[in-house]
């Protein structure tokens, strides 16, 4: 027996952990890995090694192949394209895509579907900068349009003269992204899934903690968050899926604002504003794997392949997702014994890479129904992972 074949560009953690429920389901992944030892390669069988942007080694990724997906965004536009013309399934394909690879194309994108967003512009030389700082106020935040990720790429300056050597980088007829630094409470997530006939799920609302812009630890469902303001998150959420034309896993990423919102439908106490999008499974939907009745990564396979999707509902009460970022452990397996035998519950997912400073290595997930002792159980199970020592 031979499943339908789906291909996959990009070895890291998240083809990894698709390869997972693609056993289950009888699905053949095909991965274009960036090396014979990344994280995917040492899980998946297909796994031929070539670049994203390499036609060559794309074009002989989906021979054969039932769909072409993704594991990251940074794929050329025009390859995809010609794919997609030339009767290869793309999900999502090029034309959504595009959002989640360009922010300045997704602020776009977003102000005219009437999501709601930070005050923003594109702004192509210091004197736009300056112009939009005094407009909205300083310190602003500053984006390249293309590349970042995980807080690569970000940077928040208090005047134009801070972003001089971006500027000066800069492909002729290209901008840089200005933001409003918003005064957010907390950020939150949404992970909505959509199958190319239309069908639309979504997950609970999830609050995200960053660590030097990198998330670190993800609460599902978002502790304390009003209904109405988690009803108002899935409504943006499954917008943006529709109006973008997103096929597979769409993780959301917000900010939640103290204050009434302008936008229409926002609650009168709360203002939600998109920050971010990414068009596949997303660290922020890592719980769904022991937290819900249908992971993340299972769900973006049956999105892909036009299958029905799976229930969305939270199995627990509570989730908690740590990541393992960086450890002083040359191999952080090595701590098992003393992980397992103090937190028999924790679930430890490590993604077979090697260890260098900050490094997303792995997470842990500790599901229960209180959460300052899931928070502090799964926190203590990461803390014995990166090789420090856990009060009794």
């Amino acid at each position: 027996m031979s499943g339908p074949v789906i291909a996959v560009v990009g070895g890291g953690q998240l083809a990894r952990m698709m390869q997972q429920q693609a056993v289950a389901l009888g699905v053949h992944l095909r991965v274009l890995v960036e090396s014979p030892t990344s994280s995917t390669a040492q899980v998946v069988p297909d796994a031929p090694v070539g670049a994203a942007a390499d036609e060559d080694a794309v074009r002989s990724l989906v021979d054969g192949a039932e769909v072409l997906t993704f594991e990251h965004e940074h794929v050329p536009t025009a390859l995809l394209e010609a794919l997609d013309a030339g009767g290869v399934p793309v999900r999502p394909g090029p034309g959504a895509l595009v959002h989640a690879q360009d922010k300045i194309v997704m602020r776009t994108a977003l102000t005219e579907l009437g999501v709601p967003c930070p005050a923003w512009a594109a702004v192509a030389d210091e004197a736009a900068l300056q112009a939009f700082g005094d407009d909205v106020g300083w310190p602003v935040v500053v984006k390249t349009a293309r590349g970042g990720y995980d807080g690569k790429g970000v940077r928040v300056v208090s005047a134009a003269l801070e972003a001089a050597d971006w500027f000066e980088a800069l492909e002729p007829g290209t901008s840089l992204l200005a933001e409003a630094k918003v005064p957010f409470t907390r950020e939150l997530a949404v992970l909505v899934a959509r199958r190319p006939s239309g069908e639309v799920r979504t997950w609970p609302v999830v609050q995200t903690i960053q660590q030097d812009g990198v998330c670190f630890e993800v609460l599902a469902p978002a502790p304390g968050l009003e209904e109405a303001t988690a009803a108002r998150a899935r409504e943006i959420g499954e917008r943006v899926a529709t109006g973008l034309g997103v096929t597979g896993v769409l993780a959301v990423e917000m900010f939640e604002v103290a204050g009434p919102s302008s936008h229409p439908g926002a609650d009168g106490g709360t203002s939600l504003l998109v920050n971010e999008l990414a068009m596949r499974p997303h660290n922020s939907g890592h719980w769904t794997i022991d937290g819900a009745v249908t992971s993340q990564f299972e769900q973006h396979l049956r999105a892909v392949l036009d299958w029905p999707l799976g229930d969305t509902a939270a199995t627990t009460p509570h989730a908690v997702m740590v990541n393992l970022l960086g450890s002083a452990l040359t191999d952080p397996r090595t701590a098992y014994p003393q992980v397992m035998a103090r937190y028999p519950e924790a679930k430890v997912h490590l993604y077979g890479k090697e260890v260098r400073p900050g490094r997303k290595l792995g997470h842990v997930t500790v599901v229960g129904t209180d959460l300052e002792r899931a928070r502090a159980r799964a926190n203590g199970a990461v803390a014995l992972l990166r090789g420090e020592s856990v009060p009794d």
